[in-house]
């Protein structure tokens, strides 16, 4: 299911998603829209996220501060906070600012993280295969095996123009959330959950269920960005072992495997 961006982003905290209208999906996200000079503070009964997606921020959290600038989300890694419930955390921008906010019930409590660019994770996923039509950058935040304390995931996904990612088709039982930017801005791409295709464009986000497939495809021209979010199930946490490739479609992992036209027609 797409969710589409129906109009501009305010000031102030903008909802995506609800965890009461989707409880299927057991995450909020929501875009934090500050100016420059505008202060955000919260304290929830919530694990948090925050993840800079443009701007000048200053991170402020359990008497600690943390600046955060970021002037490219295709060019440079996230800078991320991440506290366990009831955390009071104030944001304050230095610049006109975006920042993603993931959020999830989580009754373990943690000691907070700041995730500097350093630390978070960047791997090329389809680097030398399929005549590198799947070629993508993979930012992982946090997962099951980086943070065991966290009922979420974060990631990015940096998809070249009229390329693929999450490909080949693959699913999982947890269900996950992207929320796609595009460079530039009037750009878009296609997402496939299981049969259905849908147009995807600047600030809309899929609703990926358990069990589905989800490969997507950006237009050529346009560079297709989008944060993955993934919530934990229940004694069965996200990993990055945890793709399951459709059967029928695994072949395509092999190595060195070929496809036409140096595979040769078959009848």
């Amino acid at each position: 299911m797409v969710l589409q961006k129906k109009c501009p982003y305010k000031s102030g905290y903008n909802s995506i998603l609800a965890m009461d209208e989707y409880e299927e999906m057991m995450l909020d996200v929501g875009i934090l829209k500050l100016n420059k000079g505008e202060s955000f503070e919260c304290s929830l009964e919530l694990e948090r996220a925050f993840m800079l997606i443009l701007g000048s921020i200053s991170y402020s959290w359990e008497g600690k501060k943390e600046k955060a600038t970021r002037g490219s989300f295709l060019d440079e890694k996230p800078i991320v906070l991440q506290v366990s419930k009831g955390k009071k955390v104030n944001i304050t921008a230095d610049q006109d600012s975006e920042i993603l906010i993931e959020r999830c019930r989580n009754d373990n409590e943690f000691k907070s993280v700041f995730y500097s660019r350093n630390e978070v994770r960047e791997d090329v996923f389809g680097d030398g295969i399929l005549d590198n039509a799947s070629r993508r950058i993979v930012r992982t935040v946090f997962d099951g095996e980086i943070a065991p304390f966290s009922n979420m995931v974060m990631g990015e996904v940096i998809n070249y123009p009229g390329k693929w990612s999450s490909y080949p088709p693959h699913d999982h039982p947890q269900p996950e959330v992207y929320y796609y930017r595009f460079f530039p801005k009037q750009g878009f791409g296609v997402t496939l959950l299981e049969d259905e295709g849908t147009i995807v464009k600047d600030g809309d986000a899929s609703l990926i269920f358990p069990d589905n497939t989800h490969p997507q495809v950006a237009a050529p021209g346009y560079a297709m960005y989008y944060v993955w979010m993934i919530s934990h199930l229940e004694n069965n946490k996200w990993l990055p072992t945890t793709r399951y490739f459709r059967k029928e479609h695994e072949w395509l992992n092999e190595k060195n495997v070929k496809i036409w036209p140096q595979k040769k027609f078959e009848k």
